[in-house]
């Protein structure tokens, strides 16, 4: 066996901004074989080229390439963890547990919950419940509070430009909030409202960021806004897009819908057409879908540590018939869709 050792420069060819040297190492092994005398191989390894040295600290220009992939999924993370305990509030607390009843939760849970809803701020937890019980008693009626068939922008956000509607004012009245007086938590958030929720909602939001990480007055403001404002619109399209946009696979004689979207962004809230039929069911969602029900995984994390009990569900036999009977024939949960659909043509 034969080993020759060469080392050799090449000058590269390649555009810099200066000659390099780069050093080869060829080690070829040359096998003689009298079965094979014309067959050799050539093994080539690459030496770490001079780099010149780099003294810290150094952050030379350059033009960066964004990744945008990476951006839309930090970015999203980003919200989903800021808006998560705000969201929380509203679909677990005052919409699931206050409004509905859905479940029942202990004090502690109560407590946590009631400081979200006051970080939220979308009013009281009392009024947001006399709302929102009118809402499904008069549902797209002038007694609706945020009545989709006036149009999206009336749903979204135009009903609290304009005064109440003499019959949300007058059948509001009648309304059963005697579970909700009774409740000393809520009570206690509506009799310290200002002082209580204004602390909360914008007061620390905004102080925290100047004493702990240093921010200007102004900026500190404006996110404690901004957060605020994306918390409301994410809120208002469970009223205007899931009353709009989408199919009734439970009950096609309604305005609300299901809504993907809605729910990827509300936390499981876009499931409107089912939850209009069965409001009572604490996951809000078919057949316990939750691939989208951040909120229903909430309760059923605390469910497991005892704060929450006594969760209501609809029965799968029950959520079939229902389908069958009065829905639009779309349901994407396979209830025999293409007869449904026939029967209804």
């Amino acid at each position: 066996m034969v080993m020759l050792h060469i080392s050799v420069n090449v000058k590269d060819m390649c555009e810099v901004t200066h000659w390099t040297s780069i050093h080869y190492h060829l080690v070829t092994s040359l096998r003689v074989d009298t079965m094979a005398p014309d067959v050799s191989s050539v093994e080539v390894i690459e030496r770490e080229p001079e780099f010149e040295k780099l003294v810290a600290p150094q952050a030379a220009p350059r033009k960066y390439q964004i990744v945008y992939r990476n951006i839309l999924t930090f970015g999203y993370a980003h919200l989903t963890a800021l808006l998560y305990p705000l969201r929380i509030s509203i679909t677990a607390g005052a919409h699931r547990l206050w409004t509905h009843r859905a479940y029942k939760a202990k004090l502690p849970l109560q407590i946590i919950l009631v400081v979200l809803n006051s970080l939220a701020f979308q009013n009281t937890a009392i009024d947001w419940v006399r709302d929102h019980r009118l809402h499904h008693r008069y549902s797209d009626t002038d007694a609706d509070p945020h009545n989709a068939t006036r149009g999206f922008f009336y749903s979204h956000i135009g009903w609290l430009l304009v005064r109440k509607h003499e019959e949300v004012k007058r059948r509001g009245k009648f309304i059963d909030m005697s579970d909700i007086y009774a409740n000393p938590v809520l009570c206690f958030q509506r009799k310290y409202a200002i002082p209580f929720i204004g602390t909360i909602c914008f007061v620390l939001p905004t102080i925290i960021p100047m004493y702990f990480f240093g921010e200007s007055l102004k900026t500190a403001w404006c996110i404690a806004v901004l957060r605020y404002v994306l918390n409301l619109h994410i809120a208002f399209l469970v009223n205007s897009a899931a009353h709009i946009w989408g199919n009734k696979p439970y009950d096609r004689t309604i305005k609300p819908v299901q809504s993907l979207p809605v729910s990827f962004v509300a936390f499981g809230e876009g499931f409107h057409n089912y939850h209009h039929v069965f409001p009572w069911d604490y996951r809000t969602a078919e057949l316990g879908n939750n691939y989208l029900n951040l909120t229903t995984i909430f309760i059923d994390f605390f469910a497991k540590i005892g704060w929450a009990y006594d969760l209501k569900s609809v029965n799968d036999d029950m959520i079939k018939s229902r389908s069958d009977r009065t829905g639009d024939g779309t349901n994407m949960w396979g209830f025999g869709d293409k007869k449904n659909c026939d029967k209804f043509e």
